[in-house]
This record gives C-alpha cells, structure tokens and sequence, in this order.
C-alpha cells in the first residue's frame, strides 16, 4: 500500500488530528456513563433488553470515570458535566507574545476523563502532552477547575 504524501500526518501529541475529529463533539467518559444509564433506564421501563455492546461500553465507561454519584439527580451530574465541559472549552491564557491559547476539545475530553482530585501538573503533562504548551501556572488552574467539579459531584 502506497501512503499519500500529502495526507497529514496524525499526532495527538501535537493535535494534529484527522479531518474526522474536525467540528465535532468529543464527550469525556462521565458523559457517556450518564447518557448510557439514562437510555438503559428507558429501556428497561420499556422491556427492551440491553444488547451485549451496549453493557461493555457501560461498563468500561463506569470503570474509568471518577465523575458519578448514584446519589445525586440525573440531571445535577448532567449539568456539573455540561458546566465543567463548558468552563474548559471556554478557558483562554495569553502567551508571552500576546497570543491567545485555548484547550482542544480533545483535550477538553482527556482531562474530564484523566483528571482526579490529587493530579499534579505534571502527571496532567505526562498524561496529555499537548498540554505542555500551556505555563504550569494555567495547568494548575484547570486542574483546579476541574477539582473543584468533582468535589461537587462526588459529595
């Protein structure tokens, strides 16, 4: 097989991302977890059985996602979700020279779904390289974001 010299070359690293990940939106682990036991609960209220698919995905979203509370409403983790997703998407620092950064969806989606209440800077880094381009200073602050969401959620 020939590869097309001009095709870009895909590195999540660098977020240079396929032309299938452009003006999309990339949801973390917890949002799928509360969307797949939303529909599951329907489906049950309607007698339909879950197909095997659907209960691996559930149950590998559930496993990875430290963003749930059985004992919160449905809508009150929909919402937390939906806020901390918004507050990352809409984070902006300065650099230096005066341009403006921001996080990638990707990188919106990675840390909801990496992102505990001990991670360190540097295991963020570790974890989403692309990260790296931001001064530690503003990766704390969406650390803290993000903390303080989880701390909602959970208690």
């Amino acid at each position: 097989m020939v590869e097309d010299a001009t095709a870009p070359i895909e590195n999540v690293a660098e977020l240079q991302l396929g032309k299938e990940f452009q003006d999309i939106h990339i949801l973390s682990n917890a949002q799928v977890a509360v969307i797949l036991q939303a529909s599951a609960g329907y489906a049950v209220s309607r007698d339909e059985e879950l197909n095997d698919v659907y209960r691996k995905v559930q149950r590998y979203v559930n496993r990875f996602t430290s963003m749930t509370n059985p004992e919160k409403e449905h809508q009150e983790v929909v919402d937390e979700l939906d806020n901390l997703q918004d507050a990352l998407s809409a984070f902006r620092k300065e650099t230096e020279d005066g341009e403006e950064q921001e996080l990638h969806p990707a990188e919106v989606a990675a840390l909801m779904n990496l992102v505990a209440t001990d991670t360190m800077v540097e295991e963020a880094v570790a974890l989403i390289p692309s990260l790296s381009r931001f001064p530690e200073a503003a990766i704390d602050e969406i650390l803290d974001i993000i903390r303080s969401t989880i701390i909602r959620i959970v208690s």
